[in-house]
């Protein structure tokens, strides 16, 4: 079993209590329009019948003044998958085919699948894989950020008090690790997205799931939610897409998600 965070105090639960810590790209300026290029998993991926994640929900309701972008997520993708069914090659030409017209942005999410025994994936392997694609990212002409992954929506409640189980923890450090080697920004959705969880407990958490008994994959709603906890991660690292109005979160939104209250859009 992984380790357990047990829930904190709303006094605590400030958004920017998360982001602080890690330098902001204030000063960045864009001369040309951003285009989000969406790379992970099904926790990134457009909702279906067996997956779905926050991409849709970021792409759909942040992006202002011609923003814009394309999800490439993918159900069940590893960081050897991805690239082996190629899946990263089409990221790769998309940013090719944009950048001379838009600024290009690639967000990098993997994890709850690169876990598995059966991925035959080992941390090293892991870390190593995502340098690989910032690199390629950065040579390609964009601007590259790292995703720790999703929280799943899983609860110890052995004590009284729910608490989410920290299952994306070694995957979570290893994302951080990879972005420090390669020289490129990442956001800690892990750590944000586990803190609201944890906020405002099971019974609310699940009615952002896909399907009732799935404690991974978001439906609609959790993908406005999560996509919009994932712009108000980026805006803290690059607020000049916030200062020049090309990404916005819902007020109502970031307000509850600050506080730690539970937010149904």
């Amino acid at each position: 079993m992984g380790m357990i965070l047990g829930a904190t105090g709303v006094a605590l639960l400030s958004m920017l209590s998360f982001v602080q810590a890690y330098p902001s790209n204030n000063s960045k300026q864009f001369t040309k329009t951003p285009f989000f290029v969406l790379a992970g998993d099904s926790t990134t991926a457009t909702q279906s019948s067996n997956g779905g994640g926050w991409g849709d929900g970021f792409l759909n309701t942040t992006l202002f003044k011609g923003a814009s972008g394309h999800n490439f997520g993918h159900n069940g993708a590893t960081t050897v998958s991805f690239r082996d069914g190629g899946d990263w090659d089409k990221v790769l030409a998309t940013v090719r085919q944009v950048r001379d017209d838009y600024h290009p942005f690639v967000t990098i999410q993997f994890g709850h699948n690169d876990q598995k025994p059966a991925a035959n994936i080992s941390l090293s392997q892991y870390t190593s894989n995502l340098e690989k694609f910032v690199t390629e990212a950065f040579d390609a002409g964009a601007t590259p950020i790292l995703v720790t992954p999703l929280s799943r929506r899983n609860y110890d409640n052995s004590t009284g008090t729910p608490r989410i189980i920290m299952s994306l923890a070694n995957e979570t450090m290893a994302t951080i690790t990879a972005a420090n080697r390669s020289h490129a920004s990442y956001i800690d959705l892990n750590h944000a997205s586990t803190r609201y969880l944890s906020a405002i407990g099971p019974e609310n958490a699940f009615t952002y799931n896909l399907i009732p008994t799935d404690y991974t994959h978001l439906n609609v709603p959790g993908s406005i939610v999560f996509g919009g906890i994932v712009a108000e991660l980026i805006t803290q690292k690059v607020g000049a897409l916030e200062k020049l109005g090309y990404m916005r979160v819902n007020g109502g939104l970031k307000k509850d998600v600050d506080h730690g209250i539970y937010y149904w859009p």
